[in-house]
C-alpha cells in the first residue's frame, strides 16, 4: 500500500537494481571505517508529529487544543510527556527536548521535509544535501562497511546528497522486520553466483579501459573506484555481518518492537556498532488532519516509543551514547486547535525536535510555548539553529563551505547558530 501525504506526494523506494550491471549502481561510492568520529541516528518522523501529543502537552488547555491524551511523569522531575511515550518516559534523563523550534511560515511537506532533513531552506535552483550526506563529504570516511545508510524508505526529497551528488546518497537497506530480510543490493539475484559477479566484474573493467582509450573525461575516471568498491561489498563478511539483524539476541530484538521503526533502530545501532556514521529511519504516516487521536494511539506512538527508548537504553548499556547522536524530528507540528475530523493540521510556527547521545546534554527542556503550544514564548530555535547544534555535536566546523559541480559555494549551516544550552 503506498502511503501519501495530503499533498500527494508518493512516498517512494529509491533502492535501485542493476548493481551487478554496467551503470547505475546504488551502492555508495565513498565507504565508511571505524574511527573516533561520532556515528548519527536520525529518525524522520514523515508527515509532522503534534507537539501536542507527544513532547509539549497543555493539559490545563481546554480539550478542543489539549485533545486526548494525559501526560505521565518522565524519571526526571518537572518533565513531562504523552502517556503513549512511557519508554521514552524512561529514558528521559538522557533526552533534550527542545519545545519551541520554529520554521518560518513555511506548512507544505514536500519544502518543510527538505529544510527539516538538510537545515537549509529550500530554493528552486538547488537540491541541498541530507545531514548524513554533508557529514560524510567533510570526514571523508573510508573503508568496508558503507558511511551512511538509510533505513526503510526515503519519503521526500532532502534525504540524499544533493548537490554534493549521488554518490553522497544513503546505501538502501530496506526492511529489517521482514521474515527473511536481506539487504538485496549485497546479494546476487538468484541463480548469479559470485564466480560469474567475478566475471562480469572483469568484463566491466575491459569495458572501461577501451572506453577510457577514446574519452578521458574526468567523470569516467572517478566512477571506476566507485564500481570497485561496491563490488568489494559483496564479498566483504564485514558488510554482510554488519547488516546481519538475526545475529541479535531474540529478547533483544522484541524489546525494540517487531515492527518496521523498532527494528529500524535496532539495524541502526548495529550498523553503527560496525562502523557506520549516519543511519537515517523514515516513519510515516504522521500527517494526521484526520483521525489524529485513532492513529497516533494504534499506530504511531506505540512502535516509535517502544523502539526509540529501547534504542537510548541499549546505547547507553553498551557505552555508545557519548558517540552517537540520536535526533527525532518531522518537517513541522500540528495545529493546537483539533479540527471537524479529529484531526490536527500543518503548523510550523512552533514544534518540539529531541536529541538524545553525542555529548548533547540529557534530562532538560529547551524553549517554551504558549498556553496552547501555538507561539513559541520562549528561546526560539530556528532550523538553522538546530543544523548549527548537530553539525557541532558531529565535530564538523559550521562555518565551512561546499561548492556545488559549477563551483557555486553552499554554505554548511546558513546563518544558524549552536544551542549552548544543549552541551553538557
Amino acid at each position: 500500500m503506498v502511503n501519501r501525504n495530503c499533498d500527494g506526494i508518493v512516498r517512494r523506494d529509491f533502492l535501485k537494481l542493476g548493481v551487478l550491471g554496467f551503470s547505475g549502481m546504488s551502492l555508495p561510492r565513498l565507504l565508511a571505517n571505524k574511527s573516533n568520529d561520532k556515528s548519527l541516528i536520525f529518525l524522520w518522523l514523515a508527515g509532522g508529529p503534534g507537539q501536542l501529543d507527544t513532547y509539549d502537552m497543555k493539559p490545563e488547555a481546554p480539550v478542543e487544543i489539549r485533545g486526548e491524551f494525559k501526560p505521565i511523569a518522565t524519571n526526571v522531575d518537572g518533565i513531562q510527556v504523552c502517556e503513549l511515550l512511557p519508554s521514552t518516559a524512561k529514558v528521559a534523563d538522557k533526552l533534550c527536548i527542545m519545545r519551541s523550534v520554529t520554521s518560518v511560515d513555511l506548512g507544505s511537506h514536500e519544502r518543510s521535509s527538505r529544510y527539516l532533513q538538510t537545515g537549509v531552506l529550500p530554493v528552486p535552483n538547488t537540491e541541498f544535501a541530507s545531514y548524513g550526506a554533508v557529514y560524510m563529504k567533510t570526514k571523508k570516511f573510508q573503508g568496508a562497511v558503507p558511511p551512511f545508510v538509510g533505513v526503510l524508505k526515503p519519503l521526500e526529497r532532502g534525504y540524499g546528497g544533493g548537490f554534493l551528488g549521488a554518490q553522497y546518497d544513503p546505501f538502501m537497506a530496506g526492511d529489517p522486520s521482514e521474515k527473511k530480510y536481506r539487504v538485496r543490493d549485497l546479494v546476487p539475484p538468484e541463480g548469479l553466483t559470485l564466480d560469474r559477479v567475478g566475471r562480469r566484474r572483469e568484463i566491466l573493467k575491459e569495458f572501461n579501459d577501451a572506453w577510457r582509450a577514446v574519452d578521458t573525461e574526468a567523470k569516467l575516471n572517478s566512477f571506476d573506484p566507485a564500481m570497485e568498491q561496491a563490488y568489494n561489498m559483496i564479498y566483504s563478511k564485514e558488510v554482510h555481518e554488519a547488516f546481519d539483524i538475526a545475529q541479535e539476541p531474540d529478547k533483544l530484538r522484541d524489546s525494540y518492537g517487531r515492527t518496521p521503526v523498532g527494528q529500524g533502530l535496532l539495524l541502526a545501532r548495529r550498523l553503527v556498532e560496525h562502523g557506520v556514521k549516519a543511519v537515517s529511519i523514515w516513519m510515516g504516516g504522521w500527517d494526521t488532519h484526520s483521525n489524529n487521536f485513532t492513529s497516533m494511539k494504534e499506530k504511531l506512538l506505540p512502535p516509535m516509543d517502544q523502539g526509540y527508548g529501547a534504542l537510548i537504553a541499549d546505547l547507553a548499556q553498551r557505552g555508545m551514547i557519548e558517540n552517537t547522536l540520536v535526533v527525532q524530528v518531522g518537517e513541522f507540528g500540528r495545529t493546537p486547535k483539533v479540527n471537524k475530523d479529529a484531526g490536527r493540521d500543518h503548523w510550523p510556527k512552533a514544534f518540539s525536535v529531541v536529541l538524545a547521545g553525542g555529548g548533547i546534554k540529557g534530562g532538560q527542556i529547551i524553549g517554551s510555548t504558549d498556553q496552547h503550544a501555538a507561539e513559541v514564548t520562549s528561546r526560539p530555535i530556528t532550523v538553522e539553529d538546530l543544523s548549527a547544534t548537530i553539525f557541532t555535536a558531529l565535530g564538523v566546523d559550521i562555518h565551512g563551505v561546499n561548492h556545488t559541480p559549477e563551483g557555486r559555494p553552499i554554505a554548511i549551516v546558513n546563518g544558524g547558530k549552536p544551542v549552548a544550552e544543549a552541551f553538557a
